[in-house]
């Protein structure tokens, strides 16, 4: 059947789109969820009331102040050598100006220079299709590489030789407008779009280290992760009756996975991946649960169930099926042939991600953001220690680590008078954003700590679960990362333009902007650098934005930073420099979205410098720094996404005459990995 644009295509909503993103990414990255009701209508305790509970409490105690609860807090050795704060050592490079939002070319460094590693559409394997947008099948498109790379990690598997690599990426979602001609029929889109989710295992080599890497096409480490990859379903909530279906009676086998943003590398050489705003690729009932999830009742969107029963989970037999999305999923990529994991004991929400820190007794710890407006900060503690080494018989036990484990959930609590956060972003006059906190026991034990919940309850519904104990309500976390070289963890908090808004809750000292357009960075540190403690410390980092605007803050440095908006992924380099993308900064200051390096120390401390920009309407993802190797790595998501088939906005990266396929170049965008290196 032929079809018109108007409609096959997703329609995006665009009036609501004030806080980041354009309108065409609301709706097809997280289903216009800006638009939707806020998902956590819970009453649990708010922040503002807490902190303003504990400065009351302070006062009566003698005036104990934030310093002397810090000092409580504060880390009783570092994690490992080296100072964490990337000035002197590291790369060097001189910071890029700022570059607007209309300029569709990866922007470097003088004395650098980039160039893609692979595009959406590369054939993986020796017999797959070679790419052509204008004849994609479901079969070519899961013979090639994926759609929207997000996570990107760039494994080396020959030791100090250099020359050999498996590159790990996300494939997060698709943009049927870009992707197909308008006469393509819509079972074929609907198929290939869903072909074009999952993951990627690519090897890579090169001559010599310090030089580019090309992919191998055909290598025997080549993977697609794609809509119907099964997956094994482990850990406390496997085989419940919440995740059994008509297609999976005993509810340990899932189809694919989907909305993968970002994730981490495990020390034990796995890769892990949140599976992120799930939620529009369903229509559910109308239950509390599913509206706690931003599922919908009504149909709209991707409507994947026109071509698969699975998605409609009004349907007698499917109902479950939504709950069997929303996990940290696990895969081995040295092992092709190898059954990836869904962990239910890490709890089911938008995971942006999940990164690991090993503990001193060996047990491992993930941190993992839940990408909505006002939801949590989670962290797990694996019951099991971690053996060290490399062989068959440890990667075997280390990759049951995430079977079974206590999970928590992060409060925090301000030390300034509630009346000094005022929304405006003013610093208080301690002169930090700053606090204690505690995580709080959903799972411990093996015992439920959430009232009248079960276990599996609470792992399948961990956001119920996580309201019913009184965490803080965050704007947005994503990305959250231990630091390899301090300890110290840090989260990017990217925007909430509902803070404050109406009946939503107001700004706090670890949300202090009303309307945050423009996001912050918060720090976290363990007590006694343990981080299987309940206790920590915490203090915003940044607070994003122009450096010349009010209500900004970059760590108490008073010299010149590059302007930086909607902080979305870290990484850190290995001095423990923290390097953070960004993802909407073309909607908040006007510029491309960027890469940029933070010091966390010294004088220094709060320097941003920009190192590079993606080309127009364009998210900076996944990056990867190998500053020993003097490479950076990074995925362009979604080149020229306001454009359409018959008007391309973007022709990143083969730069072709629009709309020709010629040598295997396109004139039209590819989502890409991009190296960048000396020139």
């Amino acid at each position: 059947m032929t079809i018109a644009p108007e409609q096959r295509r997703l329609l995006p909503l665009a009036p609501h789109a004030r806080g980041k993103r354009s309108a065409v990414t609301c709706a097809l990255k997280c289903g216009d969820q800006c638009a939707h009701p806020v998902p956590n209508t819970s009453s649990n305790e708010y922040f503002r009331d807490v902190a303003s509970a504990a400065f009351t409490r302070r006062r009566m105690l003698g005036g104990v102040g934030g310093g002397a609860l810090a000092l409580a807090l504060a880390p009783a050795a570092p994690a490992a050598a080296g100072s964490g704060h990337g000035s002197g050592r590291g790369l060097r490079f001189d910071p890029i100006a700022p570059v607007p939002a209309d300029v569709d070319t990866v922007t470097v460094p003088k004395g650098w220079t980039w160039t893609p590693v692979i595009r959406w559409g590369d054939p993986l394997f020796a017999d797959s299709p070679e790419f052509d947008p204008s004849a994609q099948t479901e079969a070519s498109q899961r013979a090639q590489f994926g759609y929207n790379c997000d996570y990107l990690d760039v494994i080396p598997t020959d030791g100090r030789r250099g020359r050999r690599a498996l590159a790990v990426v996300n494939h997060e979602y698709t943009n049927e407008n870009l992707m197909f001609p308008p006469d393509t029929d819509e079972e074929t889109v609907k198929k290939v779009a869903m072909a074009a989710h999952g993951l990627s295992v690519v090897e890579l080599r090169r001559k010599a280290p310090g030089t580019p890497w090309e992919y191998v096409r055909g290598s025997r480490h080549n993977r697609r992760i794609h809509s119907h990859t099964r997956f094994a379903v482990d850990g406390p909530a496997a085989g419940h009756p919440l995740l059994r279906t008509q297609d999976d009676p005993v509810g340990r086998t899932v189809l694919g996975t989907f909305n993968n943003c970002s994730g981490g590398t495990t020390p034990w050489g796995t890769v892990l991946s949140g599976e992120e705003n799930f939620n529009q690729y369903f229509v559910a009932n109308p239950t509390p649960e599913n509206a706690r999830y931003g599922i919908s009742s009504t149909e709209g969107g991707r409507a994947w169930w026109t071509v698969d029963p699975r998605f409609d989970a009004r349907r007698p037999g499917y109902e479950n099926e939504v709950n069997r999305f929303g996990w940290v999923v696990e895969i081995d990529p040295d092992d092709p042939h190898s059954t990836p994991v869904k962990h239910t004991a890490m709890g089911r929400f938008k995971h942006e991600s999940a990164n690991i820190r090993v503990a001193r007794d060996g047990r491992v710890v993930a941190y993992s953001g839940d990408d909505e407006r006002f939801d949590y900060i989670y962290k797990f503690v694996s019951s099991r220690r971690m053996v060290r080494g490399s062989s068959r018989w440890a990667k075997a036990h280390n990759k049951r680590l995430l079977s079974d484990g206590d999970l928590y959930v992060a409060r925090l609590t301000g030390d300034s008078p509630a009346a000094e956060i005022d929304g405006t972003g003013t610093v208080p006059s301690d002169g930090a954003f700053d606090g204690s906190g505690r995580w709080l026991p959903l799972v411990e034990n093996g015992r439920s700590k959430v009232p009248g919940m079960s276990v599996a309850e609470v792992l399948v519904h961990t956001r119920l679960a996580a309201d019913k104990v009184g965490p803080t309500k965050m704007d947005r976390p994503e990305d959250i990362q231990p630091n390899p070289v301090t300890g110290k963890v840090y989260a990017a908090l990217t925007n909430n333009t509902n803070r404050g808004v109406g009946s939503n809750p107001p700004a706090d000292e670890a949300n202090p902007r009303t309307t945050n357009r423009e996001g912050h960075v918060l720090e976290i540190t363990e007590y006694r650098n343990d981080p299987t403690s309940t206790r920590f410390a915490w203090t915003l980092l940044l607070v994003c934005g122009d450096p010349d605007s009010a209500g900004t803050y970059f760590g108490g440095y008073d010299g010149p930073v590059s302007p930086i908006s909607c902080p979305d992924n870290v990484a850190f380099d290995s001095t423990g420099a923290l390097w953070i993308s960004t993802d909407g900064q073309p909607g908040t200051l006007g510029l491309d979205d960027a890469l940029h390096r933070v010091t966390l120390s010294g004088r220094e401390r709060g320097k941003v410098e920009q190192f590079l920009a993606v080309p127009t309407e364009a998210e900076t993802c996944g990056p990867v720094i190998h500053d020993q190797d003097g490479m950076v790595f990074v995925c362009v998501q979604h080149p020229g996404e306001d454009g359409s088939w018959e008007d391309q906005h973007s022709y990143f990266p083969d730069y072709a005459e629009p709309g020709s396929l010629r040598d295997g170049d396109w004139g039209g965008p590819r989502p890409s990995v991009v190296q960048v290196h000396r020139a």
